[in-house]
Order: C-alpha cells, then structure tokens, then sequence
C-alpha cells in the first residue's frame, strides 16, 4: 500500500479569514496541461475564468504562478482563492465568552454557520473570528448546527487541535441545551430517548429507522406556560440532528424548525422565528492546562422571553 504523503503548506496567505483552495492533480489523466484539468474538474468555474486566474498568476504551484500552458504534472499541488459567490449578510454578533492561549469559547447566534459549508462560506463563525481576531490558524473543535444558538469552542493553536476535537469524539464534554416546544400535558417527563438515526449525503433530514439505538438524549421539562414548555436536553451521543428529532418523535416538535416534522424552504434573508434550540453550556476538564470549565451562553430563546413577537416573525434586534 502506498504511503500517504503529506500535503506542502500553502503558498498563498490566507484572504479574508479564507484559506486557499488546494488541489492535488491526479498521478495519471488524458489532460496535456494543468488548464485542461482545471476546466474539466471546475465545472462552475468555468474555462473562461480560470483562464482568468491562470493569466493573473492567481492559481499558483509550489514554485509559483501556474502558466497557462503549463504541463499536465501528475500528483502535483495547485491553490487558488475561489471567487466567492454573494452572500445574504447575518446580522448578529459572536460575543466572545472566554479566551486562553489554547482556547477561544464563543456565544453563536442563530442563522450563523460554525465553517464554510456549501452556500455559507465567509458569513461564518470561523471565517469572522478569523478575520477579526487575526488568528488564522483558528480551528472548530466541533460544530453547532447553523440554525441553533449558543456555545462553541475553537482551538487557537494547530498541535492542540486534536486533544481538543478528541474531547467531543470521546464524549468527554457534557453538553447542556435548552428548547422551546409545545408543552404535552400527557408526556411523561424526565425521559430518555434511544433511536437510531440516519443521514444521508444530501438529504436535509435525518430519519429514525428500526435497529440498534446510535443515539441517546435526555429530555427534562423545566417549566411551562401557556401551552408552550421550556425544555433541557442532555445528547448523551452526537448524531446530525438528534435533538431536533428527538423533540419531534416525542411529539413537541422545536418551534421555529424548518426540518422537523416538515421540511420547509425559507429564503436566505429570512431571519424571523428562528429555531427555539440553544447550546446552552459545555462542561470539560481541559485536555491541555488540566483546568475545570463550564461555559454558558449568555443568550436566551425568544420565543419564551416574547411568544408573540416571535410568532409575528419579527427578526431579533442585532446585539
């Protein structure tokens, strides 16, 4: 078996809390140069702006600039900033909740993505911390959907990244989450739901299928009030979606899911009613300087503070 090889550093900066996209090109293919490759594995691109790029000196080799009739050179490296497509501008602000020299813990709002993801590139939360903290080697150490608020953490230095990331793969942090849902006189609360799910590639929803349990969370009622419940969630395993397919089997599906039971389709700059779900703390002995922690957002769910602003689809006030 042949040996993986580690791929070069970048040439180029990183652009905007952006890091270039790198490319390796295949060790064997019909193509006579690196442009021919290009065209036909950018699509979306398109040949016309990648000769663009290429006239420019924007795709660059680890020797430099690429030509435009450069040589087909298998198992090469090329890397080039992506034009960015326009992106609907999220109006909330990432409060920063602590800050060492190996960790940076931040209080998400809603409709911001954690990393660049398909349509979401730089109006996300790595992107922004990046750009404003200047702290280009800023990693996730896990994800927080985009639709759901609160708690994250990131890693500052690149060799602590994996004792961090470890910390969530080996279920050594607790993680706290508060809801909004209708509130079902005949449930029985506390409970513990064991389901398995499944999510496949590009399917929004993730579904419950017979078979052996892969995920596990604990629901608590808190208090309620006027038909509506405030509800504490406790993932005791971390499967796409699980909270919000938890509340909806039990039959108190999260307001504001645009998934769960229905998937709907609002538009990009709809930021009204947004999913009632909130990471509200994480707790953890720090894997680096041994230290307890317990963070806790500093945010709360409008639609127990202000049921009817919320379901009048008002955009929450920025800040």
């Amino acid at each position: 078996m042949r040996r993986k090889t580690k791929a070069p550093p970048a040439p180029l900066p990183q652009r905007g809390g952006l890091d270039p996209v790198r490319l390796r090109l295949p060790e064997e293919g019909p193509w006579a140069t690196v442009r021919d490759h290009l065209a036909d594995r950018l699509p979306a691109l398109g040949a016309a702006r990648i000769d663009a790029m290429l006239r420019e000196g924007a795709i660059v080799g680890q020797c430099g600039p690429v030509a435009v009739d450069a040589p087909f050179a298998p198992g090469a490296y090329v890397w080039f900033h992506r034009p960015l497509e326009p992106e609907v501008p999220v109006p909330f602000p990432l409060e920063v909740l602590y800050r060492d020299e190996c960790l940076l813990v931040v209080d998400k709002p809603h409709f911001l993505a954690t990393t660049p993801r398909g349509r979401h590139v730089a109006e996300t939360a790595l992107v922004r911390l990046r750009h404003r903290l200047g702290l280009p080697a800023l990693s996730p150490a896990h994800r927080l959907d985009r639709l759901t608020a609160g708690v994250v953490m990131f890693v500052i230095r690149p060799e602590h990244r994996g004792a961090y990331q470890g910390l969530f793969q080996q279920r050594r942090v607790r993680k706290e989450y508060e809801a909004v849902a209708p509130y079902r006189p005949g449930l029985r609360l506390p409970c513990r739901v064991r389901s398995r799910i499944v999510k496949e590639r590009g399917v929004i929803a993730a579904r419950e299928v017979p078979g052996e349990p892969n995920s596990e969370t604990v629901v608590e009622l808190a208090e309620h009030r006027e038909g509506l419940g405030r509800y504490r969630l406790v993932p005791l395993t971390g499967r796409t979606h699980q909270l919000r397919l938890h509340m909806s089997g039990l039959g108190v599906p999260i307001l504001g899911d645009p998934v769960y039971p229905v998937v709907t389709d609002p538009a990009p700059d709809d930021f009204g009613r947004p999913l009632q779900l909130l990471a509200r703390a994480v707790k953890f002995t720090d894997p680096v300087t041994g230290r307890e922690h317990r963070f806790v957002s500093r945010r709360s769910l409008e639609a127990w503070d202000c049921h009817r602003r919320w379901a009048g689809g008002e955009a929450p006030a920025p800040g």
